[in-house]
């Protein structure tokens, strides 16, 4: 059998003596060696054709070798192009299936006039595709074969987020450890349902987490990163065809095209080849992949359920409703789940019903005679007070600080939207965000102050209640009670509580002013609307209270 392959006669023949199994061992130099001699063919295979083709012209047509030097031509002709074809496609893949994270200047500095023309190239014959003033190339087979990889990547895009969805939901419920809590309850079957849930909060469950994480989650991901690859593909075909579609067209008016026009008519039919005759393969290991995934996804729940009832099999006959059938045990399961539901549910109503009381802002300092300027032209349901700093974009936008004082002229735009206000500031108009505007409360007066802290009647009391003075002429390091509540807005001012003692420092600002006076509130010192304060009276001996 040896002296009938070739390579091995003339093996054999380099050692007459027969013993080649000694020399074979031995290093060869120069030309005659052994790895020399099996790397020859190939390295020539691509000289075999033309060698072939020589001696076929010199052996005369009615030679018996004749018609078995033209298949053998032929054949060597077929391998050479079958080789060249597979190491194109090779080439091709390679090229374009990486995945390249590269920022925005490394992209941007990859654009050169070269690559600027061929977008433009394929931007214009695309746009001539979509007027109809070319024919675009239909390709029923590879359409075909492009729906259906979409539709596996598809799949499997959704089951990964289904699956991370999961896994989350996985994670917040094993971070709820009801077991661990004192419910109050004497021993008994609260002893038995916390012995059960904790077995399977730290045995159960986390078997079967690191079990999913290991046979579902990372082959998922796995193969959602070889789904790149051929999007890839896909999408330089696409480029690739347009350039085809044109060096065709070309090709038909004037006959001929340059090199670099052949090299990317070659580059998208080797391309297109091996999408076709690769994707079916792609799509058929995938959807393979991903029912074992599936497969696996479902006897992991399987495993879990049968391990879980394993162990809640001691502890069932000691819970209260163990004699309970399934079907009736559900049921009241059902049934007090809709009663909570009910209680929280009308819990809900009740407390939409009882609002909060609103929140009376002080003017801010020098802007109290523009406030009442607005207020007499447009009445107190039209004025509006700015929560935050608003910086206008537009020409017709205004620029407005937080604490600002606006009367609402229309609550909507001239396009119709009605997230920008038409507001006058007393001096310019222009439009605002809506969201940054509440409705503005006047602050009472002094003398509304007075009338409601003035004597009320209360039929527990046989004389009237005291009456708390306004703190306008209050001296320094007096102890008085905010009336009504304030929430500050800088640093330089405290927020209050209604009812809240308070230390008066300063009955003025460092401007004189005595609207805002500088108080001392739990440690904290800031500003706050002298008209907020009220003073406290001595003690009477049957006490005071603060105003409702």
């Amino acid at each position: 059998m040896l002296y009938g392959c070739p390579m091995c006669r003339v093996v054999w023949g380099m050692y007459p003596s027969g013993d080649a199994s000694t020399q074979l061992n031995m290093p060869q130099a120069g030309s005659s060696g052994l790895d020399f001699l099996l790397v020859t063919p190939l390295q020539r295979i691509t000289k075999y054709p033309l060698l072939l083709q020589k001696i076929l012209e010199n052996t005369p047509p009615d030679a018996n070798a004749y018609p078995l030097l033209q298949r053998a031509t032929s054949a060597l002709q077929d391998v050479n192009a079958n080789i060249n074809e597979y190491k194109m496609r090779k080439e091709v893949a390679s090229k374009y299936t990486r995945v390249e994270q590269r920022t925005l200047r490394e992209r941007l500095a990859c654009i050169n006039t070269h690559t600027l023309s061929k977008k433009t190239t394929r931007l214009s014959q695309l746009l001539k595709q979509e007027a109809g003033l070319v024919p675009r190339t239909e390709d029923k087979e590879f359409d075909d074969l492009e729906e259906r990889f979409h539709w596996v990547s598809l799949c499997v895009t959704e089951l990964k987020n289904n699956v991370a969805a999961y896994l989350g939901n996985l994670e917040t419920f094993l971070r709820f450890r009801p077991h661990e809590y004192n419910l109050d309850i004497p021993d008994g079957p609260v002893a038995q349902y916390c012995h059960l849930e904790r077995e399977l909060q730290f045995v159960a469950f986390l078997e079967f987490k690191q079990r999913l994480e290991g046979l579902v989650w990372r082959p998922l991901c796995s193969l959602a990163k070889v789904l790149a690859g051929p999007q890839n593909l896909i999408k330089k075909r696409l480029d690739k065809l347009l350039d085809f579609e044109r060096v065709e067209e070309k090709l038909l008016e004037v006959g001929s095209v340059s090199y670099e026009e052949e090299a990317a008519r070659h580059t998208y039919q080797a391309l297109n080849s091996l999408l076709v005759a690769e994707l079916p393969q792609f799509n058929q290991l995938t959807l393979r992949w991903l029912g074992q995934i599936l497969r696996t996804f479902v006897a992991l729940q399987q495993d879990f359920a049968k391990q879980a009832l394993q162990r809640a099999e001691c502890s069932l006959a000691q819970l209260p409703h163990h004699h309970v059938s399934e079907p009736d045990f559900r049921k009241l399961v059902e049934d007090v789940l809709n009663q909570t539901g009910n209680q929280l549910h009308s819990f809900k109503e009740n407390f939409q019903k009882v609002l909060p009381p609103p929140t009376i802002q002080p003017l801010l300092p020098g802007a109290e005679h523009q406030v009442q300027a607005l207020l007499s032209k447009y009445g107190p349901r039209k004025l509006f007070q700015v929560t935050s700093s608003i910086s206008g974009a537009g020409t017709l936008d205004l620029t407005l600080p937080r604490g600002q004082i606006v009367a609402l002229l229309q609550n909507k735009d001239t396009n119709g939207n009605s997230s920008r206000w038409l507001v006058d500031t007393g001096g310019h108009r222009g439009y605002v965000p809506a969201g940054k505007l509440e409705l503005y409360h006047v602050a009472p007066s002094g003398e509304a102050l007075r009338r409601q802290a003035g004597p009320r009647k209360d039929s527990r009391h046989l004389t009237p209640e005291p009456t708390l003075a306004p703190v306008a002429s209050v001296p320094t390091m007096t102890q008085v009670v905010a009336v009504y509540p304030f929430v500050a807005r800088s640093s330089h001012e405290v927020s209050l509580q209604a009812g809240q003692p308070v230390t008066v420092l300063e009955a003025q600002d460092k401007k004189g002013n005595p609207e805002w006076s500088l108080v001392d509130v739990n440690g904290q010192r800031g500003y706050v609307p002298s008209s907020f304060l009220a003073r406290a009276p001595g003690p009477a001996p049957w006490g005071w209270r603060l105003p409702s």
